[in-house]
């Protein structure tokens, strides 16, 4: 009976190192190899320092830069506000018939105001289910190109084939709408004002 406990032991073992830590390092290795970019976070460097990733949406306030979709992440402690906090991502949960959701597309409808031309796209109202899309429709670019270049003093023209440069198209050609990266947008726009 030892003895069999001791061979069920030693499988046990083995196939914990083999399958737990071995396929593990094998898939690492190959994404590192095949995916090294997507692998490691898709990382946006600039000047040798990392200020953001291609895959996680940031904050865009200020006059002069384009604006992404609402964030509805919260503080994991606090339980506030506390847009793309990529440590605790979550949508909002909020119903259609939840008067909160309501309010909260009211309030996002009031913050773009003057900053969008035309009807207002859903995605620039409307937190997304994650809380971290780093992309909004090209609809949406579009609408804040007048506001942009407003503050900026560029002509919208040259916004407009800035952002149609960024614009990436459905995936497979099919599937989603035609979508653009703000943070990458808004450093192109940084790379044509100079800044």
């Amino acid at each position: 009976m030892i003895l069999d406990i001791w061979r069920n032991l030693r499988l046990a073992l083995t196939l914990l190192v083999v399958l737990g830590l071995g396929y593990s390092l094998v898939l690492v290795g190959i994404g590192q190899i095949l995916f090294p970019y997507q692998a490691n976070g898709s990382l946006i460097v600039q000047s040798g320092k990392v200020i953001g990733s291609a895959l996680i949406g940031q904050s865009f306030t200020a006059p002069g830069y384009f604006h992404g979709r609402p964030s509805a992440t919260v503080n994991a402690v606090s339980g506030k506000a506390q847009p793309y906090n990529a440590d605790n991502s979550s949508g909002s949960n909020l119903g259609p018939t939840n008067p909160a959701l309501l309010s909260e597309i009211k309030a996002n409808i009031a913050a773009l105001k003057g900053q969008v031309t035309g009807a207002m796209p859903a995605n620039l109202v409307e937190s997304s289910a994650s809380g971290l899309d780093p992309e909004i429709t090209l609809q949406s670019a579009l609408a804040q190109v007048p506001a942009v270049a407003k503050a900026t003093g560029l002509d919208p023209a040259e916004l407009r084939r800035l952002v149609a440069g960024e614009t990436e198209e459905p995936l497979l050609g099919i599937y989603g709408p035609r979508r653009v990266n703000v943070l990458e947008l808004n450093l192109a726009l940084r790379q044509l004002e100079g800044r």
